[in-house]
């Protein structure tokens, strides 16, 4: 009788443990649920912010009893406002030619000079990597304006201003307000943010296995030779990761532009200078109580503006997170 009640006790013991680690599992379960989707609620409310201002119509706006759900639409008249104030199609052209082509250099320049500090061993190695470091610590905005002297009178290593003494003629070309402004920082691997995917490839070339480039050696190949036929086919991972960094921050890239450009401005700018674009042609005041649907404007360039990057982000999700699993970056 006694072992029957031990045996119905210890049942009931190990039913009653197994019962309290399932209800801390599922307590922890709806706790981890809850922190999940309030950060990701915070991370996501301004674009779904941004998306529904752009829908609204005048009238919507003025009813402040419904905000996430609008009374009335306008999403005809907010976003043909917006691609007229920023002349869309030609703005996105100039955002291709200058920006997103100065990406695609900026990304092969970036592995020839990663490939070099991170594979061979050469004089002020230790110099050159100091120097790259401070590529990435000094902002853009302190030596921004003694590069736009530069670029207003290029002169590579002082010829042609020596060649101005001598003869009296000066033959530094000006570049600035053309697209080489952004193409030769990138093709010397000194463009927007260049040090941090210099460093990226480097981190990734340091991994490679010797061997192979070993034997390539042995079978004749060149260093270049070596770093076309084996270094930059094993590298689509770290390719596609900093390709998508690259197109991105130069998508995003309003300094520079601005500096840079007088006219044909790129996307980027065009969206910090709606405010002044819809004020000069479309007389709106931006958070006037006369005029509301001027946010409305505003937000639709917002949404037309980032619409292309995060479709390619779309695509491109899945293999990104595991090339950034891959790569190791973390932080």
């Amino acid at each position: 009788m006694k072992n029957i009640i031990n045996a119905f006790s210890s049942f009931g013991d190990r039913n009653g443990q197994l019962i309290k680690k399932k209800s801390v599992g599922i307590l922890y379960s709806i706790f981890r649920l809850v922190i999940l989707l309030s950060i990701g609620f915070i991370i996501i409310y301004p674009l779904i912010y941004t998306i529904i201002t752009s829908l609204q119509s005048k009238y919507a706006f003025l009813n402040s009893t419904r905000i996430w759900i609008p009374t009335e639409f306008a999403i005809v008249e907010n976003y043909k406002a917006a691609l007229d104030a920023m002349e869309y199609v030609k703005s996105f052209w100039s955002t291709f030619k200058n920006e997103l082509l100065s990406a695609g250099i900026e990304v092969a320049s970036c592995a020839i000079v990663a490939y070099g500090l991170a594979r061979f061993d050469f004089k002020l190695k230790k110099v050159y990597t100091a120097i790259l470091f401070l590529t990435i610590l000094v902002p853009d905005m302190m030596i921004i304006i003694p590069r736009m002297l530069n670029y207003s009178h290029l002169d590579l290593f002082g010829i042609l201003g020596l060649i101005d003494k001598l003869i009296g003629v000066d033959l530094r070309p000006d570049i600035l307000d053309t697209a080489w402004a952004f193409w030769l920082p990138s093709l010397f691997g000194v463009g927007l943010k260049s040090g941090i995917l210099i460093y990226i490839y480097i981190q990734f070339f340091k991994g490679l296995p010797q061997e192979l480039e070993e034997a390539a050696w042995v079978d004749g190949a060149g260093p270049f030779k070596t770093f076309l036929a084996i270094a930059l086919p094993s590298s689509g991972v770290v390719i596609l990761t900093v390709t998508v960094f690259s197109m991105i921050w130069h998508w995003n890239d309003s300094l520079l532009s601005g500096m840079y450009l007088t006219d044909n401005f790129p996307l980027a700018r065009q969206v910090s200078r709606l405010p002044e674009t819809l004020g000069s042609k479309y007389h709106i005041i931006l958070n006037s109580a006369r005029d509301p649907q001027g946010i409305g404007y505003l937000m639709a360039g917002c949404v037309l503006f980032i619409v292309p990057m995060l479709i390619m982000y779309m695509i491109l999700q899945r293999w990104f997170i595991e090339s950034i699993d891959r790569v190791g970056i973390t932080g």
